[in-house]
């Protein structure tokens, strides 16, 4: 279900996703690994895959000034690593703006999964890091295997031709549709609503099939973490110097277990437990969207002022509850130009997922959320359904109402016009594709329905929409992995940031990754909204900042 996005600097962008039934847990974190002498062994050693770590990158400007980017190419199967079949691989880097005492590369991934981190480093990820890291390390990040700017890259979208045959023979079976009256309910009963679930479900993993089914086998957080060395040795590092957020913690911990002796420092941000089961993780992230929901009821006024849609929390509980209740019976009205005009409107999935992406960043999102809330309840859904469009609606705006430039201007619009598009956005197909890749899954439908009744005790809706949305990795490639304790013998201190009111990633599941590791270490933020480092405080920085630089440890206990 995790879909943690970090694309501007102190602001992650997207929730849950659960819309077109491609919204899954959290990924795990990496796999059970060899131990003793055969972890040992150095796959730099292995003559098919000298090739690949024994390349330099090529630095180029990239399109946005003050970056520059390059490619790298990984085996796309390492245990056949010479059969010529590969990933090409975005990669971008901010250059140590003190380059004189630069230690190294510091590599970040922004999570997801399903992020691409070239594109989020020249979006400005950097200014995330605190001046001390921004000094010292070149900031580099890439898109992982199969996401953004990859080659290959997923894709479960039908192509057009395909797509217009679709929706016709859609357009036959409209009229049954429409007598069904059915709307997907937050908590399928009947037997009716569980099997249009789970054909919804199937047909999805069946379009990624379809049109990825090569490559879907190959894109899960291990061989993302094999890549993540293959680049540390590009880079010409010794060691990895590596921070992840969210989905990003997983990649962290998967490349801390394969290569514990190449770790310099690694700060996991917002983390990731993988000793949980697939439904141990719906439970506990839609938990942690239940909570944070409780806590906008709560504190809206504090945040967001005189927009809080309600007077009282009991109020605003109400509020969204009535709201989810008329989405569930019709979907809630939207304008001509909402991205949910096609679809009728938002039903009940897309108002809980538009609620709930809005809990990441209490700070710039409440606001926004109260003033949609109020007007969805008066019968406009369509602010609600834009809530994930607004940064790119206010930069639209802006650019509308800006006067027209002179000539050297116009041309240099036109030069801009002509660079390369960023490559189409992903995020949903790989979000879907690396999650059931990593955690397994039931192939048969019965303990999803089991599931139903413990999930709605834990998380009410959250969690019955939760266990909903992982159906449709049962029919996905088995990726052969299971839940696990971290086993990475060797690895220096890491650093676990947790965020004690994390919607996402909820702060327990950091308490016990910290355990986890041999001497781990928990730096504790006591906040809302999901994750810390770049958006929790100068004493987030400051102590997140001086491990990076100078590996100083934090005290047991340590809280910001």
């Amino acid at each position: 279900m995790n879909r943690a996005v970090r694309r501007r600097p102190a602001l992650a962008t997207t929730a849950l996703a659960l819309l077109c039934a491609l919204s899954l847990t959290a990924c795990t974190g990496g796999p059970v690994p060899a131990t003793g002498k055969a972890r040992a062994a150095d796959p730099a050693s292995r003559p098919d895959l000298k090739p690949f770590y024994g390349q330099r990158l090529q630095w180029t400007d990239c399109a946005t000034d003050g970056y520059e980017c390059a490619r790298l190419t990984v085996p796309r199967d390492y245990a056949r690593p010479g059969n010529g079949r590969t990933f090409v691989l975005p990669v971008a880097r901010a250059a140590a703006t003190g380059p004189a005492r630069r230690i190294g590369s510091l590599v970040y991934n922004p999570g997801g999964p399903g992020a691409g981190g070239a594109s989020s480093l020249e979006e400005g990820m950097d200014e995330s890091f605190g001046a001390a890291v921004r000094a010292r390390f070149d900031i580099v990040s890439f898109d992982p295997r199969g996401v953004g700017g990859s080659v290959p890259a997923l894709t479960c979208e039908p192509a057009e031709a395909e797509a217009e045959a679709e929706e016709a023979e859609a357009g036959a079976e409209e009229t049954s549709e429409e007598a069904s009256g059915a709307v997907a309910p937050l908590y399928p009963r009947t037997e009716a609503d569980r099997s249009a679930a789970a054909s919804g479900a199937r047909t999805a993993a069946e379009d990624c099939e379809e049109h990825s089914g090569p490559i879907l086998r190959h894109v899960g957080t291990e061989d993302a973490a094999r890549d993540l060395d293959v680049l540390r040795a590009a880079l010409g590092e010794r060691e990895l110097t590596y921070l992840g957020w969210s989905y990003g913690t997983s990649l962290g911990t998967s490349y801390a277990e394969q290569f514990p002796r190449r770790v310099r420092a690694m700060v996991l941000d917002g983390a990731i437990d993988p000793s949980l089961d697939w439904l141990q993780r719906v439970i506990s992230q839609s938990a942690g969207f239940r909570r944070s929901v409780d806590d906008y009821a709560e504190q809206c006024a504090e945040i967001a002022g005189d927009s809080c849609p309600g007077a009282s929390p009991q109020e605003i509980r109400a509020l969204i509850e009535r709201l989810y209740q008329r989405a569930e019976r019709e979907p809630l009205p939207v304008a001509e130009d909402s991205t949910y005009a096609e679809y009728g409107g938002m039903d009940a999935t897309a108002v809980l997922d538009a609620v709930s992406m809005a809990m990441y960043t209490p700070e710039d999102q409440w606001e926004p959320l109260s003033e949609a809330l109020r007007e969805a309840d008066q019968g406009d859904a369509t602010k609600l359904g834009a809530l994930d469009d607004e940064e790119e609606t206010e930069e639209e705006t802006q650019e509308e109402t800006e006067d027209p430039g002179t000539a050297e201007e116009e041309q240099k619009e036109q030069e801009e016009d002509e660079t390369p598009e960023p490559p189409a956005d992903n995020s949903g197909a790989a979000l879907t594709a690396v999650n059931c890749l990593d955690v397994p899954h039931p192939r048969s439908l019965s303990p999803y329905w089991d599931a139903l009744a413990p999930a709605d005790q834990a998380a009410g809706v959250y969690g019955t929409a939760g266990v909903t949305a992982e159906l449709t990795c049962r029919d996905w490639p088995s990726g052969g992995r299971s839940p696990h304790r971290v086993d990475a013998e060797g690895v220096p201190p890491v650093l676990v940031v947790g965020t004690t009111g994390d919607p996402a990633t909820p702060y327990e599941e950091s308490v016990s990754l910290a355990e986890q590791f041999p001497q781990g270490m928990l730096l504790t933020y006591e906040g809302l909204g999901h994750t810390a480092y770049g958006r929790g405080g100068a004493c987030v920085t400051a102590k997140v900042d001086a491990y990076l630089v100078k590996r100083e440890r934090v005290r047991p206990g340590a809280t910001c």
